[in-house]
């Protein structure tokens, strides 16, 4: 059974209204760690998703190979990440947070789960479910825009 429009324009609108509160939290967060937005974002990948080739991380951010380098040397020289070699192939190196990384970022850590402080413990799981479920659908609507991009010489991606 599909949703009437009337519902799932509301349950748009909340989203949008969701994903505006996570962008200023972001800014909130990074103004408070110091970090660029961009900065900001990779950490959150990197918390996410464990230990990443540069390359990965370039494509998770949108960004090139050689701005993400920029970003992960500034990182890398406040501590919030490091660079540690590839046991399987000694060209490459995956970027990671170290303890110094961990250490700052635990300044903030406790911030986040206040979000759920109006929920009750009851209705966390049936949240955590949605919100996965929410979160992998806009990935894949995200990808289909991506793959539907114009690819024409005039054309540059904005980030």
């Amino acid at each position: 059974m599909s949703p009437s429009a009337a519902s799932r324009d509301a349950a748009t609108a909340a989203l949008r209204e969701l994903i505006l509160a996570g962008e200023r939290y972001r800014i909130a967060v990074a103004t408070h760690l110091d970090l660029t937005v961009n900065e900001s974002r990779a950490i959150s990948h990197l918390m996410a998703r464990g230990p990443m080739g540069q390359t990965d991380l370039a494509t998770a951010l949108g960004l090139t190979t050689s701005s993400t380098t920029t970003l992960v040397d500034r990182l890398e020289q406040r501590g919030m990440v490091a660079r540690v070699p590839d046991p399987h192939d000694r060209r490459r190196s995956t970027v990671e947070i170290p303890d110094s990384g961990v250490r700052r970022l635990n300044e903030v850590r406790d911030w986040m789960p206040h979000a759920f402080d109006a929920l009750g413990s009851d209705e966390l799981s049936r949240v955590a479910e949605l919100l996965v479920t929410i979160a992998g659908s806009l990935r894949d609507v995200t990808s289909d825009i991506e793959a539907n991009q114009p690819s024409t010489p005039g054309h540059r991606r904005r980030h």
